[in-house]
């Protein structure tokens, strides 16, 4: 699978947040919710936020090589965990830096991580792609 013509470039960009609201008093945390909201609603606005949403604290983490194990987590004595995500349409990689610079919760110590989105998985395209060469020869 690859990109469509004149699909425009995503990027992912993870909320990391730690218990951002514990030392700030109900109106600092009403400020800052408010600034975050106005936020979402510009990039809305500006048809560059494709999606976003909010993660519960909870969840399941899978792993394992023979069989799968499920157990507890995130954890949340971990120092960050996801809090949320933000898909972007825009043109580059330093447009959606320059959108995730500008998240009010970074002021209480919460991070951003901005990632492109892959048309499809690396691995996958690089298999097909070994397996074409294999064909052709």
């Amino acid at each position: 699978m690859s990109l469509p013509q004149n699909t425009q470039p995503e990027y992912m960009v993870l909320f990391r947040t730690t218990k951002w609201q514990q030392d700030l008093s109900p109106e600092e945390m009403q400020k800052i919710m408010s600034q975050t909201m106005a936020w979402f609603e510009r990039l809305h606005e500006q048809g560059k936020m494709k999606a976003a949403q909010p993660l519960f604290e909870e969840g399941k983490i899978i792993s394992g090589k023979n069989g799968r194990h499920v157990a507890d987590g995130p954890f949340a004595e971990s120092k960050e965990s996801i809090g949320g995500y933000l898909m972007l349409t825009v043109d580059t990689m330093e447009e959606a830096i320059a959108i995730a610079q500008q998240w009010p919760m970074l002021e209480c110590g919460c991070t951003a991580e901005v990632r492109p989105v892959a048309p499809e998985c690396p691995t996958f395209k690089l298999i097909k792609e070994e397996q074409m060469a294999l064909s052709a020869a």
